[in-house]
């Protein structure tokens, strides 16, 4: 790897390991993010060096860092014309390194893996290509009643009325240019041009403009973007902005953006989930949760309650997981706690980095999870192994947080004696303090909406997972659209539909996709994608 290294960074070791000297002094000429050198440059200045023998023939040295010549390039019966440029004929059937021209190129390509070995065939795919995705109407169950993204984009079942309120709702995340450039290893299956701010913003802008929704619920808005070049885009489109951004030094943030045509604003309620006087809550995480009030000649509609969060990333900290999610539950529950006692209508959107049927994910879903027993690192599932992690403590999170075990906002009660006598005073003290422990040592949770996904997670006639982030690493998905609706049956199979009654009524979503349909299009970002993120897209009905 130090041979390697030298040689991405134009200069070669001395034969005893001391000192460095220009490998590659002159005559490069650059290939995108590769680099090219006449051969007896490189045969000048490394030949019968070390480095020489790192370099991989065909047949040869199938572990030797760069430069190299491998069956990913070509194969012995066949030429690439973009590794050489000879004037002389080649003999590719018995070709030897000093049979090269002088006037030939070695191609030193940056596209390269760590030491872990090269990357699966998948992920070297260089089509130039768009994704698509189409509509999925969920009211009529009727699959032929699709729309490809390249059609005009009406959905002919959304409409207002007295009687019932249609919109929409995404959910992005826009990969913060801070992020990408931090975890740059993430991205090297991507040309360094589609990975410049200056690219990737029009595409996003784009597809946002392209796509309407009603509502935005953005993850991943970096605080600079936000101020000079995102809000104003966003508001010379019809768009009302929220932003709250991370907490400490981080740059990035989730905003809420909605349409003045469609709603206006009740109120806004920031969630920041560091707390200095709970050491377990050290992470810089954010929420937002806005009250809208749709804009319809009903004057007796109901309210809307829109979240949007982008949830710690750790794999290995499930117990910070669910205390932030709990955080921003208790806030949801109190901004849509209606007078009657009821909730009016939820959707909560963003990146909870867990997988579907994850611990995390069914405590979303199913309203309830006993975490008895359960290791920290097993919560979002990102992570298959729990080897050396320890258990969650019961309860999770520690009582001056200010939230139960069913995620909702304590109120401090006094324990109500009607007369000064010391023993019945003393007695009542004990019965608080019995309840008190009680609900301490309880390892059940539980929150009170009825929650559903947008997305059912699998392809109902294959069972191959969709995906919604995609990128060196890892295809998996982690972003979520959450409605409150009342179920009335349950799916068994993965991607059956569950049909949906009262609440909010899923009209349509837009088509996720799998792993690899992404890698047909060389992953995300691409150059028509501009995220490492699919934006999730979802049609709703409110019934008046």
């Amino acid at each position: 790897m130090e041979a390697w290294r030298c040689v991405r960074r134009g200069y070669g070791r001395c034969v005893v390991g001391r000192g460095r000297y220009p490998m590659l002094p002159y005559h490069q000429k650059s290939l995108g993010r590769d680099w090219t050198t006449p051969w007896e440059n490189l045969q000048k200045c490394c030949w019968n060096r070390h480095i020489s023998s790192c370099m991989r023939w065909p047949g040869h040295y199938s572990r030797a860092p760069y430069p190299y010549f491998s069956s990913r390039h070509f194969s012995l019966n066949w030429r690439p014309p973009c590794l050489f440029e000879s004037r002389a004929p080649f003999q590719y059937w018995n070709w030897r390194p000093d049979s090269l021209s002088q006037t030939s190129l070695i191609h030193l390509s940056s596209y390269i893996m760590n030491s872990e070995g090269d990357e699966p065939s998948s992920k070297r795919r260089k089509h130039q290509g768009t994704i698509q995705r189409h509509w999925e109407y969920i009211c009529n169950h009727n699959k032929e009643n699709t729309k490809i993204l390249g059609d005009e984009n009406v959905d002919p079942i959304c409409e207002d009325s007295e009687n019932k309120f249609d919109f929409s709702v995404m959910s992005y995340n826009i990969l913060s240019q801070d992020l990408l450039e931090d975890n740059s290893h993430l991205y090297k299956h991507c040309r360094r041009p589609v990975l410049h701010w200056s690219f990737r913003f029009p595409n996003i802008l784009k597809e946002i403009k392209h796509f309407d929704a009603d509502v935005l619920c953005l993850q991943e808005v970096q605080e600079d973007h936000y101020g000079t070049e995102i809000r104003p885009s966003l508001e010379s489109l019809g768009y009302h902005c929220e932003y709250k951004m991370r907490t400490g030094r981080k740059p990035d943030g989730c905003a809420i953006c909605f349409k003045h045509s469609k709603f206006s604003l009740l109120s806004v309620n920031p969630v920041e989930f560091y707390r200095r006087d709970v050491p377990l809550l050290d992470r810089d995480n954010v929420g937002l949760v806005l009250l809208l009030q749709p804009k319809i000649p009903s004057a007796a509609s109901p309210a809307i309650c829109v979240a949007n969060t982008h949830l710690l990333y750790n794999p290995r900290r499930g117990d910070i997981k669910l205390t932030q999610l709990a955080m921003l539950l208790a806030e949801i529950s109190s901004v849509a706690h209606q007078k009657d006692g009821s909730f009016c209508p939820i959707v909560m959107c963003g990146d909870f980095n867990s997988v579907p049927g994850s611990p995390l994910y069914s405590f979303i879903k199913e309203g309830k999870l006993n975490y008895e027993g359960l290791a920290i690192g097993k919560v979002s599932g990102q992570e298959q192994s729990s080897r050396g992690q320890r258990i969650l403590s019961i309860p999770i999170w520690p009582p001056n947080l200010g939230i139960s075990q069913n995620c909702v906002y304590e109120v401090q009660q006094v324990p109500k004696v009607e007369k000064p006598d010391g023993d019945l005073m003393q007695t009542e003290l004990d019965k608080a303090e019995v309840l008190e422990t009680a609900e301490k040592l309880s390892s059940n949770l539980q929150h009170h909406f009825s929650l559903s996904s947008v997305y059912s997670h699998y392809f109902p006639d294959t069972g191959i997972p969709e995906v919604t982030t995609c990128h060196s690493r890892s295809a998996i998905t982690v972003d979520y659209i959450f409605y409150s609706a009342e179920k009335e049956g349950v799916a068994e199979q993965p991607g059956a539909e569950v049909a949906l009654v009262g609440g909010l009524k899923l009209l349509a979503r837009l088509s996720l996709l799998t792993e690899q349909d992404l890698w047909t299009v060389n992953g995300l970002p691409n150059e028509n994608n501009s995220s490492d993120h699919l934006p999730l897209l979802a049609k709703f009905r409110l019934e008046l």
